[in-house]
């Protein structure tokens, strides 16, 4: 009988143990499952925020929901849309007719044409910035590739988010078919087609860009030294090795003039 006794107690104390072994595990595999959450929880949004940060970095841009190489005009409050802001220089200036001149990335000249009847608004802007010397020392802060192919300037803040201190529209002379052939330089802007500023991309090889937001104000062509432009800068890709970033090759217009 006391055999029995101690028996029974011996397999109730192994099946307590057994319980609270059992116990453990339920409650280990519990906490593990809740922070397997919690970790992918936590990915999801450091991956959000790192694809916001560099939305914001860049300004939007080709290939983002925003439209191609956009920009923060003024440091402050985003401008209303439909209408200029600031001191938008006149329309008048550009003359109706074609200026010729050169812009210089580093140490390539690129010969440049800028037509002033199809763009007069923003051909206009380009002449007062051009002629006041706003755009030497200014850099070029981004380089886009893989089936969008530009390279963006004209940002005095050197990260997608300056401007001339005003800004202007609407989008002019974009092509209706959303073509836009190597050679090409047009005006950045957000998805407010009163957002134009300093901002310009250059095409370095023909890219087809969404026509159903507006397009981009196509302001002239690059006449000569596109080859170079590869060869010195696009060629070298980007910073990170990515589709979309600041240029390997750290670019500064150097000089920008047009008669």
């Amino acid at each position: 009988m006391v055999s029995n006794d101690r028996q029974s107690r011996e397999e109730r104390a192994r099946l307590r143990t057994y319980q609270a072994r059992q116990e453990v595990h339920t409650r280990k595999q519990r906490r593990r499952t809740r922070d397997n959450g919690i970790a992918v929880l936590a990915l999801v949004i450091v991956l959000a925020l790192a694809t916001g940060a560099q939305v914001l970095y860049f300004g939007g841009g080709p290939g983002t929901p925003e439209p191609v190489a956009s920009e923060t005009p003024t440091p402050s409050a985003t401008p209303p849309a439909g209408e200029n802001q600031g001191d938008v220089p006149s329309a008048d200036l550009a003359e109706d007719r074609t200026w010729s001149g050169t812009l210089t990335l580093n140490e390539v000249p690129l010969g440049v044409e800028l037509d002033g009847a199809a763009a007069p608004q923003a051909v206009s802007s380009e002449i007062s910035l051009i002629q006041s010397g706003f755009y030497t020392g200014t850099s070029c802060h981004r380089l886009t590739k893989d089936s969008i192919w530009v390279l963006q300037c004209g940002d005095p803040a050197g990260d997608g988010s300056g401007g001339p201190g005003y800004s202007y529209g609407p989008v002019e002379n974009a092509p209706a078919e959303g073509l836009y052939p190597a050679g090409t330089i047009a005006m950045a802007r957000t998805a407010d087609p009163y957002s134009h500023g300093s901002q310009f991309f250059i095409v370095y090889e023909d890219t087809t860009l969404p026509g159903d937001t507006g397009g981009y104000s196509v302001i002239g062509r690059v006449t000569s030294g596109l080859d170079e432009l590869r060869a010195s800068i696009i060629d070298a890709g980007t910073a990170d090795g990515g589709a979309d970033g600041a240029p390997a090759v750290p670019t500064t217009i150097t000089s920008f003039t047009v008669q």
